[in-house]
């Protein structure tokens, strides 16, 4: 019987994958425009195909050489077999995820743009087609690649453990723990690589024509608009999809991880999958409910997506009793029913901190409002009063997640078995994000109305088309740091399972072996001293690769400029090929280290400070990454809505000195919500996931304990 029903979770992902093949065909219907819109399209779309190749070729070397260390240490027997070609299967699904929702984004900015010549609510529904599609590819081909590994695992591989069913999860899991790892690292070179060049183009574009040369955003005499625009491809939707295709299948594994030690066998590794499987029918359903009027004000738009993901919520929770109720066995367990309350718990988290980051990134809401009041007095004040914002807006998603951890922890028995009050924690992660097909979509739809606005000024269509793609990409900015803000909730739950199943790892391998968190201890404090550091080092490395990559288009803007006879009157015309390949180069070269740092540092702290150690870098990591995450995705989201409110008339509106302000602030935002905010969130649960495959090599070699 629980075999019949897991085979719900495969025919989840065929469906979502159909859905996504209908919503691809539905974008693909609508018309490009003019002969000049569909120029525009193909060279963004020509610069996108032309990074992502050299990016993904740079990646599989990294790829090939794991593949041969996980090789060895298999063969040595510190892993099983089939870990180095899981962790390929992995990295390759995140990197698929992602270069199919690049490629349907790249479609569909002209046609959102021409769309939007007719309608507000057509303009909507082309950009959040082509989200859904990027949305629904990620969980299809997640539950895809997790069915798969779990047939083959348990059916052909371990089937001579079946009459242990402990001892076969366990197997399973260890496997299906590196699948996460290939998809954490190929998410991060993904997010790191893209989110340098997006923000370098856009720090340089805004940086030179907007505040030195005064010309609109998106002119088309700016040698920097087209890498804007195909930075926006790369970054925000191919970058964004492997990152959350990594979170998603990586609350899934941790849970099932967890299901080994709370004893609940193969019907706890099944509900998390089972979980995930409702959740894509009931997003499919909630994208029904998605459609506006012609009201530009933002919290009517806010309110269309909104009703979508409510509705898929209140499906969730509908249909995740049953999947409860049968799946633990509560019938003759009545006390796993509380794992339900883990899930809303979960749902509810997840749906609060979008609020409250809408709340403070929104311009219709007082904070950024108030930011944006502070440019009148400079850039110095709004650079400020922004990096205050992200601080205080930290207070409410860490309440909201420590309130979750607590409900879902007892809820799920945790009082009386603290391992089943884990599994819980484990859970409410995966109902967080188990409407991740249209929470995603709202999210990738962003940069397409962005790139939509882009190509409505360079092909100067009428001015109320540019409103209607702005009142579309300033709720994109809103909706994109909700994204995040689920993204990183959901990598601190899952980075507190990961730890979980990193010490029963260590029992697994020694069930003798005694692990010492006392805080006095000095390895456990000295790595989680480590651990701490770990986010800012990394946000620094990022930050900074930014900056060297934007000073190179700053100047390479400046030279066409000069150099180029008539391409300021509009006669001549911009070498913007030069821009794409600057910011491309740039971004290959920044993205190694920050990339490294999430795979060498856990082995170094290991091979150094032992398990223990590990540990605490692992605690360490998880508190300031989680915070520091929020700030910075906050700050950048409310640095750039408030451009934007400014921009709309307000405070003097385009052109004026506190907009000048603005810009400037934006741009320090930037890097911020795109580049180093987002990408922490994967580098904690990287970090647990290259401990758990590393534990035995860590355990036989390490100078102190």
């Amino acid at each position: 019987m629980a075999d019949t029903v897991f085979l719900l979770v495969p025919a989840g992902s065929i469906l979502a994958l159909i859905f996504a093949l209908f919503q691809a065909r539905k974008v693909l219907a609508f018309p490009e425009g003019g002969e000049l819109m569909k120029k525009i399209s193909l060279a963004v779309r020509q610069g996108a195909n032309a990074y992502l190749k050299r990016q993904y070729t740079g990646v599989a070397l990294f790829f090939v050489v794991m593949f041969v260390v996980l090789g060895v240490m298999a063969f040595a027997g510190f892993l099983t077999p089939f870990v180095p070609f899981a962790f390929i299967t992995g990295g390759f699904f995140s990197g698929l995820s992602g270069f199919i929702g690049m490629k349907i984004a790249t479609a569909a900015n002209a046609r959102t743009a021409q769309a939007s010549s007719e309608s507000l609510n057509k303009g909507l529904r082309v950009a959040f087609s082509s989200g859904t599609v990027m949305g629904f590819t990620v969980i299809g081909l997640g539950l895809l690649d997790l069915s798969i590994w779990f047939f083959l695992l348990k059916y052909l591989f371990y089937a001579d453990l079946a009459g242990d069913p402990a001892a076969q999860i366990s197997n399973i899991s260890a496997a299906m723990l590196t699948f996460g790892m290939g998809a954490s690292s190929m998410a991060l070179f993904a997010r790191v690589g893209g989110g340098i060049f997006t923000k370098a183009a856009d720090v340089g574009a805004d940086l030179v024509g907007k505040v030195e040369a005064g010309i609109p955003e998106d002119d088309p005499r700016n040698p920097a608009v087209i890498a804007d625009n195909v930075g926006d491809n790369v970054g925000d939707v191919a970058g964004m999809g492997a990152d959350l295709y990594e979170s998603y299948v990586g609350s899934i594994i941790a849970t099932i991880a967890l299901a080994v030690s709370a004893g609940y066998n193969f019907g706890g590794a099944s509900v998390p999958m089972l979980m995930a499987a409702l959740g894509t029918v009931a997003s499919i359903i909630g994208t029904f409910f998605v459609r506006c009027d012609e009201n530009t004000n933002q919290k009517a738009l806010l309110s269309a997506l909104r009703k979508g993901t409510y509705v898929s919520s209140a499906l969730v929770i509908a249909g995740a009793y049953p999947v409860i109720y049968f799946g633990l066995d509560c019938a003759n367990n009545p006390g796993r029913l509380g794992v339900y309350a883990a899930v809303i718990s979960g749902l509810a988290a997840g749906v609060l901190i979008g609020f409250f980051t809408e709340y403070f990134t929104s311009d219709t809401y007082k904070p950024t409002r108030t930011l944006a009041n502070a440019s009148l007095t400079g850039p110095a004040t709004i650079i400020i009063s922004g990096i205050s914002l992200g601080m205080n807006s930290t207070f409410l998603p860490v309440i909201i997640v420590g309130v979750s951890v607590l409900i879902s922890f007892f809820a799920s028995g945790g009082a009386v078995n603290f391992a089943e009050g884990l599994y819980g924690v484990g859970i409410s992660a995966v109902g967080m994000l188990s409407t991740l097909g249209i929470t995603l979509a709202t999210d990738a739809y962003g940069p397409v109305a962005d790139n939509a606005g882009g190509i409505a000024e360079m092909a100067r269509l009428p001015k109320e088309v540019r409103e209607r793609t702005d009142a579309l990409d300033s709720l994109g900015n809103t909706t994109a740091a909700t994204g995040k803000g689920f993204a990183i909730g959901s990598a601190a739950l899952t980075a507190l399972a990961l730890i979980v199943a990193y010490i029963d790892e260590i029992h697994i391998k020694d069930p003798a072996f005694v692990i010492n968190l006392n805080i006095t201890n000095p390895t456990t404090l000295i790595g989680l001293f480590v651990g701490a550091m770990l986010p800012f080092l990394f946000s620094s490395l990022t930050m900074s690769a930014v900056g060297r990559a934007a000073q190179s288009i700053v100047i390479e803007v400046r030279r066409q400029f000069k150099e180029i006879a008539g391409l300021m009157e509009g006669t001549a015309e911009a070498d913007y090929a030069r821009c794409v390949d600057i910011c491309t180069r740039g971004a290959q070269k920044e993205m190694i280290a920050p990339a490294l740092t999430g795979i060498v540092s856990p082995i170094a702290v290991g091979l150094i400070l032992g398990v223990n150690g590990v540990t605490g870098m692992l605690a360490g990591a998880t508190a300031t990454g989680f915070v520091l995450a929020v700030m910075m995705a906050n700050s950048g989201g409310a640095w750039d809505n408030a451009k934007k409110y400014i921009e709309a008339g307000n405070l003097g509106g385009k052109g004026s000195d506190p907009h000048k302000a603005a810009v400037v602030g934006d741009t320090v935002g930037d890097p911020f919500k795109d580049t180093s905010g987002p990408s922490i969130n994967i580098l904690i649960k990287l970090l647990s996931m290259v401990s758990i495959v590393f534990a035995g090599l860590v355990m036989r070699f390490h100078l102190l304990n």
